[in-house]
C-alpha cells in the first residue's frame, strides 16, 4: 500500500490518508457571502466519505475590504460564522478534518476596495483602478483582519486556517518582486518582502495556535502577472524562517510548477518544490496536476507529505476511495466550475457503485 494511505498527523488531528481537497473557489455562496445552507454542507461532507480526510475550504474573505468577488464566502459576520458551522458540523459528522483558506485580494480586487485610487484621470485612462501602495496603518489593519477571521474560523468549527499566500493575491503581491516595488520595511530585500506574510502567520498563530495555522505559496505560478526570475532566495527564506519560528505549524502548502492558477503549464528543468520541502520538517502539502499514480509516487518518495487534488475532486466526491480502490475517475467539466449559486456542477455527482457497502 502506498504511503498515500498511511496515517499522518496534521495539527491536532490524525488523518487516515494523505489525499487532500485543495481550496477551490466555486462561487456557490449567498449574496451576503455566507455559505449556502442547501449546497455547501452537502458539498463538503460528500468529500469526507473516507473518515480522516483533510479538506481545505475555498478561499474566504477575511473582511469586507479584503474581498471583492461576488458569491465568495466570508468569515467576518455572525451570519457567515453560523453558516460555516453547518458545514464544519457536516464534515465532522463524517469523521473529516476541515481547514479554511483565508485570503485578501489586494490589487486583484475588481472594485479596488482595499487600495486607494491614484487619481480620477488614471482611472479614465486605465480600465482598472491603479492602487497606491498600502500605508503602515493599512498593513496593520489587514493583519488584524486576518486574525479576526482566524478567530471566527475556530468559532465556526474549523480545525485550522490556511493563509492564502499564493497566486498573485495580496500576500503574494508583497512577497514577489514583480509586484512589490516598495522602498520601506516591506519592500526591496528578501527579508522585507517576506515580512508581511510572516507577520500574518505570527499573529494568526498567536491568536489560534501554531498547530491550527498553515500557509500556501506558489513560487512558479504566472497567474495574475506573477513569477520572479529567481524565486529561490525569497521562498527558501520564508520556509527556513517558519522552520525556526513556527516548527509546529499544521502544514506548509506549495503549488507545483506544472500549474499556474487554474491552467496547466510546462515546468522548466530547474523548477521544483523539492528544494523548499527539504527546508521544512513538518507536514507538507503539494498541489497541482497530480494523477492517482503520481500522487502515490510523490507520497512514497517525500516524507511527511500529503497531496492535494482540485479539479479531479469536483466530479469525484469519492476521490479518496476511488484512488484507494483503483477505480477510474469521472472527467471534470471546466464549464461548470464557476457557475454562481448553481447546483449543477456542484452537487449531484454519483459515488462509484463499487464502493457501496464499504464506504457508503
Amino acid at each position: 500500500m502506498s504511503a498515500l494511505f498511511e496515517p499522518i498527523s496534521v495539527g491536532g488531528a490524525t488523518l487516515s490518508n494523505r489525499v487532500v481537497l485543495a481550496p477551490l473557489t466555486r462561487f456557490r455562496n449567498d449574496d451576503d457571502h455566507a455559505p449556502n445552507a442547501d449546497l455547501a454542507p452537502e458539498y463538503y461532507a460528500e468529500r469526507a466519505i473516507v473518515p480522516g480526510t483533510l479538506l481545505i475550504a475555498e478561499a474566504t474573505d477575511s473582511s469586507v475590504a479584503l474581498g471583492g468577488y461576488a458569491n465568495t464566502p466570508g468569515l467576518y459576520s455572525a451570519g457567515q460564522v453560523a453558516a460555516w458551522k453547518k458545514v464544519t458540523d457536516a464534515v465532522h459528522a463524517k469523521g473529516g478534518v476541515i481547514f479554511v483558506q483565508l485570503w485578501a485580494l489586494g490589487r486583484v480586487n475588481p472594485g479596488n476596495i482595499v487600495s486607494r485610487v491614484i487619481s480620477a484621470s488614471t482611472v479614465q485612462e486605465n480600465p482598472y483602478p491603479v492602487p497606491e501602495e498600502m500605508s503602515l496603518d493599512d498593513i496593520a489593519a489587514v493583519e488584524s483582519d486576518f486574525v479576526a477571521a482566524a478567530k471566527n474560523a475556530i468559532a465556526a468549527g474549523f480545525d485550522g486556517v490556511e493563509v492564502h499566500g499564493a497566486h498573485g493575491y495580496l500576500v503574494d503581491q508583497f512577497i514577489q518582486d514583480v509586484s512589490n516595488k516598495r522602498t520601506d520595511a516591506y519592500g526591496g530585500s528578501v527579508e522585507n518582502r517576506a515580512r508581511f506574510a510572516l507577520e500574518i502567520v505570527d499573529k494568526v498563530a498567536a491568536a489560534i495556535g501554531e498547530d491550527k495555522t498553515a500557509i500556501r505559496l506558489s513560487p512558479f505560478s504566472q497567474f495574475q502577472s506573477m513569477k520572479m526570475d529567481d524565486p529561490f532566495p525569497t521562498f527558501s527564506y520564508i520556509v527556513s524562517t517558519l522552520e525556526k519560528t513556527h516548527p509546529k505549524l499544521a502544514y506548509i502548502h506549495f503549488v507545483e510548477p506544472r500549474v499556474s492558477g487554474g491552467s496547466d503549464r510546462t515546468a522548466a528543468a530547474n523548477e521544483t518544490t523539492d528544494v523548499y520541502h527539504a527546508l521544512w520538517s513538518g507536514p507538507w502539502i503539494a498541489a497541482g496536476g497530480f494523477t492517482p499514480e503520481s500522487a502515490k509516487a510523490y507520497a512514497d518518495s517525500h516524507p511527511n507529505s500529503l497531496v492535494a487534488f482540485g479539479r479531479a475532486f469536483i466530479p469525484n466526491p469519492d476521490l479518496v476511495a476511488r484512488i484507494k480502490e483503483g477505480l477510474p475517475l469521472v472527467p471534470y467539466d471546466r464549464d461548470t466550475f464557476y457557475t454562481a449559486k448553481a447546483k449543477e456542477g456542484y452537487l449531484g455527482y454519483a459515488f462509484a457503485p463499487e464502493l457501496k457497502g464499504k464506504y457508503y
